[in-house]
């Protein structure tokens, strides 16, 4: 949910160089991840329910805050889910271009979606089981190009690759607010977990360490073969591998072995995140503030099926629009849920001061409040970059803008017609 390895990250190398690359590689989880990740921590070990981010919210803040924060989270889940298929489409489309072209891309990104669901299906411990699985067949073709990049590295003293013609630091920064976000997506299976309050915290403290580390490391391993950086794309990756190893076997068979991945990376994120977005709609249904057909579970393994149907719908909608204007709207609207989940965390600190909490982010009520700061501040620069950015006749601020003020309509107008209990 938080990392499908170093797939996704391919632009921010043409957009800041190998240098500002990894400042961007290290800043964003420090200023970004490690907050996000407190704050999960202390709020998933106290309040391990169902649905997650929106139990947070419902309680630190009140009814109508926790429908805005599942509203946001779900309106970004529709943008988010299509980054996925976009990917894989990127890394297939780079050995067969004629396949994922005009509607046979959408119908592979719609085709995607319905496996994702279908494997939902089988319950929770299926799909963490296959991520692991995945996760170690993703690794072994980039612990193959850094390990051939460092053996085979530009002596010392050898030129300096150029610079990247369209220097972009916001849109790099930007690009890795998405690939560093997914740490609250966690919360919302907490009741399908065992010891929630003990394996949050450390699954958290892990995977900031773990997920920077595997971004950072492949870019600067291909570093070291002076490699221009103008080559890199999203979904270059391949294009990478034999351009820094060569067009001969060993070549092709990392850059076939990368493409594989970058397509089993696409489907696992997608497949991790129908899990944890589809509990939300139950989890509001189950409070009345969705329909009561959210609630029905499969009887083998109370999966929540038509809110898993319901979600993957949606997500279809939004796959004819570009890498860039998903990632933007996607950080945008995901990006406003989380300071709500760090509001929540200040709010449960106040109204809830005796809740048992076996993590606490330190430093007391000041250090609740302290940790939001940092993502305030880069969402802040994210509202700045998404105005610049069309979506048809508005830019992506604009209909960000739209999205957020039909969850408060969608709100007191659900209020005013919902049944009594």
């Amino acid at each position: 949910m938080v990392g499908g390895w170093p797939y996704g990250i391919e632009d921010l190398v043409g957009k800041a160089g190998y240098g500002g690359a990894i400042l961007i590689l290290l800043i964003t989880p420090a200023l970004w991840a490690f907050p996000t990740a407190l704050m999960v921590s202390e709020l998933s070990s106290a309040l391990p329910e169902e649905g997650g981010f929106y139990i947070w919210a419902k309680r630190g803040l009140g009814r109508f805050w926790g429908f805005q924060e599942a509203w946001l989270s779900l309106m970004g889940s529709i943008f988010d889910m299509a980054l996925y298929p976009t990917l894989f489409l990127a890394y297939l489309g780079h050995f067969a271009p004629a396949v994922t072209a005009g509607w046979h891309g959408i119908a592979i990104g719609v085709g995607l979606i319905a496996a994702a669901a279908l494997w939902n299906m089988l319950g929770a411990k299926t799909v963490g089981g296959s991520s692991v699985a995945m996760g170690v067949v993703l690794l072994a073709p980039f612990v193959a190009l850094s390990c051939y990049a460092v053996w085979h590295r530009v002596s010392a003293g050898a030129a300096d690759p150029p610079a990247p013609r369209h220097i972009d630091f916001l849109g790099g920064i930007l690009l890795m607010m998405w690939n560093y976000m997914g740490w609250d997506n966690a919360s919302t299976v907490a009741g399908e977990v065992r010891r929630p309050q003990r394996t949050y915290p450390l699954a958290m403290a892990g995977a900031v360490s773990l997920v920077t580390l595997n971004y950072a490391l492949p870019i600067a391993a291909v570093w070291l073969t002076r490699l221009d950086p103008n080559r890199w794309s999203t979904g270059g990756w391949a294009d990478v591998a034999r351009a820094a190893i060569g067009s001969g076997t060993a070549g092709t068979a990392v850059a076939i072995g990368i493409t594989i991945g970058g397509m089993l990376a696409a489907l696992g994120t997608l497949n991790a995140l129908t899990l944890s977005y589809s509990r939300v709609p139950f989890a509001m249904a189950e409070d009345r503030l969705m329909p009561q057909i959210f609630k029905r579970r499969l009887a083998r393994n109370a999966v929540p099926w038509v809110a898993v149907v319901g979600c993957a719908t949606c997500w279809a909608l939004c796959l004819g629009l570009s890498f860039a204007k998903l990632l933007m709207l996607d950080v945008l609207l995901t990006g406003l849920s989380i300071l709500l989940e760090f509001a929540s965390l200040v709010g449960l600190r106040i109204r809830e001061p005796k809740l048992a909490r076996p993590y606490r982010v330190p430093g007391g009520l000041a250090g609740a409040v302290a940790v939001g700061v940092a993502p305030a501040v880069l969402l802040v620069l994210t509202a700045v970059r998404t105005e610049a950015e069309p979506v048809g006749p508005l830019n992506a601020l604009e209909l960000g803008a739209i999205l957020i003020g039909c969850g408060v309509v969608a709100y007191f107008i659900g209020e005013r017609i919902r049944k009594p209990s």
